[in-house]
C-alpha cells in the first residue's frame, strides 16, 4: 500500500511540475512515463498480492516474504528507471516478472501439496 502511494503521490507532484491537469493523461514525456509506471505498477498489484497471499498460505512464509520484498524492490526500481527515462525500466521490468512467475511456481506447488497429499 505504501508503494502504491508514493506512486500516486509521484504522478501529484509530477501534474503540478509539468502543469498537467486531471483527468489529462497526456503531456511532456516526463509527465507520461511517470504517469505509466504508476498505471503500470498499479496494473499489476492486484496479481501480485494474490500470488503472495496463496504462496505464503500453501508453500512458505519466509520464502514467500523474501520474493514478496524482493518484487517490491523491483517495482520501484521500475517506477524510478521508467520516470527517468523509457529504458530504465527494462530492467527491473524483466526482474519483476521472473518475480512473479517465482510466486507463481510457489503458489502452485503448495496447492498442489497441500491437495495431493494422501
Amino acid at each position: 500500500v505504501l508503494f502504491s502511494a508514493y506512486f500516486a503521490m509521484q504522478v501529484i507532484y509530477a501534474r503540478r511540475k509539468y502543469k498537467v491537469s486531471p483527468p489529462e493523461t497526456t503531456g511532456p514525456p516526463e509527465f507520461e512515463r511517470t504517469f505509466r509506471a504508476q498505471a503500470n505498477c498499479s496494473e499489476y498489484f492486484p496479481i501480485f498480492i494474490s500470488l503472495l497471499w496463496v504462496a505464503g498460505i500453501f508453500f512458505h512464509q519466509g520464502v514467500t516474504a523474501a520474493c514478496g520484498l524482493l518484487y517490491l524492490y523491483t517495482r520501484l526500481r521500475y517506477f524510478q528507471g521508467y520516470a527517468g527515462a523509457a529504458r530504465g525500466r527494462l530492467g527491473p521490468l524483466y526482474a519483476s516478472a521472473w518475480l512473479l512467475w517465482a510466486l507463481l511456481g510457489l503458489a502452485l506447488a503448495g496447492l498442489l501439496a497441500h491437495f495431493l497429499r494422501p
